[in-house]
């Protein structure tokens, strides 16, 4: 299936920076994206929770919006738009999926082998301090206590758990505070884009 005009209109709008159309492709494809990172976790035999649903939907999105929509900008509508974002997405999901069972392997290795460095395997780091900057930027127009808990997260790359003792708060309010506060980020971002 083809680009159809709907779909090229909302790409149209979205370069043009409208806020309203980002919504839209938001709403649009947010179930498409749920889809695939359930389907792809099903399909490697890694299981995603609610959390990782919501973390992997909002790198998804990132992605989209990094380099001036430079994921948009490459499409060249020979397929429909739903089904190179589904390709787009499923790249993003399965090298999360792969970077997490790195992450795993190399956490074991270096609790058995204290003395090897293996500080340049540690691709959970690699990614969080790419999307630093993008984030320090956001960070300003959150309530002090999501900030808190979106720098502990992705920034000093704290577990829930880790983040709940430090704050005093339950580990299962994280996961619900991150959402909120990725929440707050993306209509953000739309007002700025808008």
């Amino acid at each position: 299936m083809a680009l159809t005009e709907l779909d090229r209109n909302l790409l149209e709008r979205c370069m043009k920076r409208d806020g309203a159309a980002w919504r839209e492709f938001v709403d649009r494809f947010s179930g498409l994206f749920v889809h695939v990172i359930r389907h792809t976790g099903q399909s490697r035999s890694v299981e995603l929770g609610i959390n990782d649903s919501d973390d992997l939907c909002a790198e998804i999105f990132l992605a989209i919006l990094a380099d001036n929509f430079a994921v948009l900008q490459r499409f060249k509508g020979e397929s429909s738009l739903a089904t190179y974002l589904a390709v787009i997405s499923r790249r993003i999901v399965v090298r999360e999926v792969i970077r997490r069972r790195m992450a795993e392997a190399f956490g074991h290795v270096k609790m058995q082998r204290a003395n090897v460095d293996l500080a340049h395997a540690d691709i959970s780091e690699i990614a969080r301090i790419e999307n630093r900057d993008l984030v320090e930027r956001m960070l300003n127009g959150l309530p002090e206590h999501d900030a808190i808990v979106i720098r502990q997260f992705h920034l000093e790359g704290k577990t829930y758990r880790e983040i709940g003792d430090k704050l005093g708060i339950p580990e299962n309010s994280i996961g619900p505070t991150l959402t909120r506060a990725r929440e707050k980020l993306r209509q953000s971002l739309s007002a700025t884009l808008g």
